[in-house]
């Protein structure tokens, strides 16, 4: 059966699209984002679990609330949870949909990587932080192998990582990363929208959540114990929210601040399923201005053409 994957940035739709597609089709949906996973961690995460029931019928979803807030969590986890849950959902008979914005883990699981298990350096890592992006890159260029034309380095968390597993594989060229991956068969959607319009919607879903408690959970976690610097690790509203309750910042430059780096944010999302499609990913890009009906419809359609 063919597995459907709807990707886009943030506040582009997804999860209501992904809900909408699922009824329709008889699916459960599988999040595909890194910080969904984690228990307590909500609004700033924009799990909306309210929009996973329509009409008093609940869509099934995964891979969300699965881990305590705090609690380390790694591309490689997901993998095994994603290769745990696809299976599980097939013999149901069921259609899994993948729905999420984190590009780095949807490519894992399309292109079953297997590089993911490499372990962490923290010798290595240490040394890195010391090191500015220019000269990360350069250090990248110089550790070449197998996985240089696979890695992500969009973000310096992510460069650095990239040059662990280069490093790993230098020094362990004989290292047998083969296995079991579940690697699904699937249709690839895309939302688009455009610039303007992409922004408009950050900024308005921002100062929503903002209003309707996004201050007060990140607060919550602090007096659960959750350390600021795990937080602020968690980036964006995690990051700029807990330098506000530590009066680093004061409101209206944390709001600004913020803002701008989700709308960085979405673009190196952009950016990252461009790359994706440059290396051999077919998405078919839809108009995230149409209607979710009209939207449900298109996909609903194409999926039907590309399974019978």
């Amino acid at each position: 059966m063919k597995t459907t994957v709807i990707l886009g940035p943030t506040a582009s739709g997804k999860t209501r699209l992904a809900v909408h597609v699922a009824r329709r089709v008889k699916g459960e949906i599988i999040s595909v984002d890194s910080r969904q996973v984690y228990r307590d961690m909500d609004i700033g995460t924009g799990k909306d679990l309210d929009e996973y029931q329509i009409d008093n019928q609940s869509i099934p979803y995964h891979l969300i609330n699965i881990v305590d807030a705090g609690s380390d969590y790694n591309l490689f986890q997901y993998q095994q949870d994603f290769s745990r849950v696809l299976p599980e959902i097939l013999a149901r008979g069921h259609v899994p949909i993948l729905c999420g914005g984190t590009g780095l883990y949807l490519e894992a699981v399309l292109k079953g990587h297997r590089y993911t298990a490499i372990p962490v350096n923290q010798t290595l890592r240490t040394e890195l932080e010391m090191k500015s992006d220019d000269e990360l890159l350069e250090r990248f260029r110089h550790v070449p192998s197998e996985y240089t034309h696979l890695a992500d380095t969009s973000t310096r968390k992510r460069l650095i990582r990239a040059i662990e597993i280069a490093t790993y594989l230098t020094e362990n060229p004989a290292t047998d990363f083969s296995g079991p991956v579940s690697q699904p068969d699937a249709v690839v959607f895309g939302i688009d929208l455009p610039v303007e319009v992409r922004r408009q919607r950050i900024t308005e879903r921002l100062h929503q959540r903002l209003q309707n408690g996004l201050i007060d959970e990140v607060q919550r976690l602090l007096e659960n114990g959750i350390p600021a610097e795990k937080l602020i690790f968690y980036g964006l509203e995690y990051k700029f929210i807990t330098q506000y309750l530590h009066g680093e910042l004061e409101y209206a430059t944390m709001t600004a601040r913020l803002e701008t780096a989700i709308h960085q944010f979405a673009k190196r999302q952009m950016t990252f399923f461009r790359k994706m499609e440059r290396d051999g990913l077919r998405i078919h890009w839809l108009d995230g201005q149409l209607p979710t009906a009209h939207l449900v419809d298109i996909i609903v359609t194409d999926f039907q053409s590309f399974t019978f």
